[in-house]
């Protein structure tokens, strides 16, 4: 970065190879050499979704969930497509983590932050998921997966109206392996999927949350596998969804979420970035992603 220009290739290089932790030591070696802020330099020597991407990758891990749900909430509007994915994405634990860090980083409540951005039952869904309650995976309890399918089978497609309280509470807290297992009985009592009832009996963000919750539990890396795909899809890239998924993403599940894209969609995540970005931005998005699965 030093004096006219700067040569973006080994700046790519380096910090997309390196796991946040080491970036973190790289960010204090410049400092310590230089008396400068690596994360500052990045900012004034780059620009647009190439700036967008090196300065989150330079975001501390633990930091960058918090970070994300802030600028979520902040000004006019809410981005619920934020707080849907991160808060039907994460475990317990990466939720109380975030909760934890937003009160240290913001000293305010995130929980009071979204309940004041939120409405409706919507808001009561995301309340639940703030409160990391799920329960534990566990030996499963088959009578208590037959009543829990019945409920929602009554709760929605039996109901003149549908009653929201009960698809909170069920997949709000209920483990992961049990709702997998509730997911197969109901398609055996309604002759239907789940999201199927999602999709006819909420609207709106409520949903689209739920959506989010079904196939969380189902397969994270599929669902973000998707988040991916629509990102790209049609007129225009979604980028910040782009990057976000990728830096968050990267040193978790990133290649069972390249799997799964292959699977789902017939071509390699690699492929669909290629054709979708351009630049130094495309190549550094493409050395994150990592081998190409065609």
């Amino acid at each position: 970065m030093k004096g006219l220009g700067t040569d973006e290739q080994p700046i790519l290089n380096i910090l997309t190879s390196r796991s946040n932790a080491q970036r973190q030591e790289i960010a204090v070696a410049f400092k310590t050499l230089y008396g400068r802020d690596l994360g500052d330099d990045l900012k004034s020597e780059l620009t647009g979704k190439l700036e967008t991407l090196m300065v989150s990758l330079m975001r501390p891990t633990r930091l960058y969930d918090a970070h994300a749900l802030k600028h979520a909430i902040k000004g006019a509007g809410t981005n619920e497509k934020i707080l849907n994915e991160i808060l039907a994405s994460r475990t317990a634990a990466e939720i109380k983590m975030i909760k934890h860090v937003y009160q240290e980083e913001y000293e305010a409540s995130l929980e009071d932050h979204i309940t004041s951005d939120t409405s409706g039952f919507y808001q009561r869904m995301l309340v639940v998921l703030l409160q990391a309650g799920r329960d534990p995976d566990g030996p499963i309890n088959e009578s208590l997966v037959e009543q829990d399918a019945q409920e929602l089978f009554r709760a929605g497609e039996l109901k003149w109206g549908t009653d929201e309280e009960k698809f909170i509470t069920i997949l709000g807290t209920r483990s992961i392996c049990h709702l997998r297992k509730v997911f197969d009985k109901y398609m055996t009592i309604a002759g239907f999927q789940i999201e199927e009832t999602i999709d006819r009996e909420t609207s709106g963000e409520l949903e689209k949350l739920l959506l989010a919750i079904v196939k969380c539990v189902r397969s994270v890396p599929a669902y973000f596998s998707e988040s991916l795909f629509y990102a790209m899809k049609g007129a225009g890239t979604d980028d910040d969804t782009l990057i976000r998924i990728l830096v968050t993403r990267s040193e978790i599940d990133l290649l069972d979420i390249r799997k799964a894209f292959r699977r789902d969609f017939a071509k390699s995540l690699y492929h669909a970035i290629q054709k979708d970005t351009s630049g130094d931005y495309r190549n550094g998005l493409l050395l994150l992603c990592g081998g190409e699965d065609d």
